[in-house]
């Protein structure tokens, strides 16, 4: 109840309740956001893109109960706008900070990542979006059908012919078992 009313209040201009809604979801952003970015900047970059958009945009939300359905749609769209722009430049600051991150991981958690990262990366975008928000965000075919505004039927194909490449690139290493 209180989550409609900070809505309202934002549609008529109060910048301090929008700030309020996004803090209240902070955590479901950023996750959200790195799943599709896999790095920590670029997704508090998006989520800054997202605000941004919200501020301005807030008074064309028609159903003050869709806020968060409607905002996580928009993040998802500046993350894939930072994908297209970045075009998988990967920058040596990154590089070394990923690497720093693996150094306190057990070495076959490292390996194990490292190869599942590379098999990911192999896929196209499409299938990538959509095996990140399943398994990497747990979320169900209808939210992802819903955030990425395709059919759940393209979401269950999509996923499908993505673990089916996964499995095939990955091959007898004992990852195909999804």
């Amino acid at each position: 109840m209180e989550t409609n009313l900070l809505v309202k209040k934002a549609k008529q201009g109060d910048k301090d309740a929008l700030v309020e809604l996004i803090m209240l979801q902070n955590q479901e952003y950023y996750k959200l956001a790195y799943a599709f970015l896999n790095n920590k900047e670029d997704a508090l970059d998006a989520m800054e893109d997202m605000i941004v958009i919200l501020y301005e945009r807030i008074d064309r939300l028609r159903k003050v109960d869709a806020f968060y359905n409607w905002s996580k749609t928009i993040l998802v769209n500046c993350c894939r706008g930072r994908l297209r722009r970045k075009k998988r430049i990967i920058l040596y600051d990154s590089f070394a900070e990923e690497t720093e991150e693996l150094k306190n991981n057990d070495f076959n958690q490292k390996e194990e990542r490292l190869m599942l990262d590379a098999a990911l990366a192999g896929l196209s975008h499409k299938h990538q979006e959509v095996i990140r928000l399943r398994y990497y965000l747990d979320l169900d075919y209808e939210t992802i059908s819903h955030l990425l505004k395709i059919p759940l039927g393209t979401v269950k194909s999509r996923l499908s012919t993505g673990l089916k490449k996964l499995k095939k690139t990955l091959g007898d290493e004992g990852y195909g078992k999804y």
